[in-house]
């Protein structure tokens, strides 16, 4: 009996450019569908978040602007972690060579880093960590906002720690490995995919771990300033 030859690596577009991905199968559908179901989906949802936290049946009380740009931030969170990576976090291993929509959205931003379609064993940690934690806890954010909630800040600090640290972790553990995934300085996969588009979790929940803390802290000044009362 022979032996049965493995079959070939497909050239795919990824790098570093020797990388073997052998299940590859190239996308069916343009660039521009997958970025404009992502950016389309994202502003309908910003829309209504921004008509819900502007709607005074909530509250009683307009919310600032800058509340409510959060709390529209949250719900995007929310939809990102909780679906798209959520889909990455299911199935990883299948992703090179299915076609499903999804699964080509990850495709085509592995271009950008392409532990996506390898099966990084960072990359699959991390990102199952934010959709099954932060992709639930931005949902409750949202409405723990909408609704004052007493512990509204408290998920807002604790969200938005968790995404800042696992942004960090993601850029550091690329940058030890000298960007080997990306082609480096490339306009659209290395600026926009992996340094614009990650970038935003790093600014934001930065943003949002202040106003949370100042928050808190204003009121534990208050807290702490109430006389006890004489028995």
């Amino acid at each position: 009996m022979g032996l049965e030859a493995e079959p070939l690596a497909a050239p795919h577009p990824y790098w570093p450019r020797e990388l073997e991905i052998r299940r590859y199968v190239p996308n069916d559908r343009p660039t521009w569908h997958s970025l404009s179901f992502l950016f389309s989906a994202s502003a309908a949802l910003l829309t209504l978040t921004w008509r819900a936290a502007g709607w005074r049946g909530w509250t009683g009380a307009p919310m600032r602007t800058g509340r409510r740009l959060a709390i529209c931030w949250f719900a995007i969170c929310g939809f990102i972690h909780g679906v798209i990576e959520g889909w990455f976090s299911l199935y990883h291993t299948e992703i090179p060579g299915d076609q499903s929509f999804l699964s080509q959205l990850w495709k085509e931003y592995a271009k950008g880093d392409s532990r996506y379609v390898i099966e990084d064993n960072f990359t699959v940690c991390m990102e199952t960590i934010t959709a099954w934690a932060w992709g639930p806890l931005s949902l409750w954010t949202v409405l723990a906002f909408l609704q004052r909630q007493p512990h509204r800040y408290v998920l807002q600090l604790v969200v938005s720690l968790g995404q800042l640290y696992g942004d960090v972790l993601y850029f550091y553990t690329e940058y030890r490995e000298g960007f080997a995934h990306s082609e480096m300085w490339h306009p659209l996969y290395f600026w926009f995919y992996f340094i614009f588009m990650n970038a935003l979790w790093i600014i934001i929940p930065s943003i949002l771990l202040l106003d949370a803390w100042g928050h808190l802290s204003a009121a534990q000044r208050a807290l702490d300033a109430v006389k006890p009362k004489k028995h």
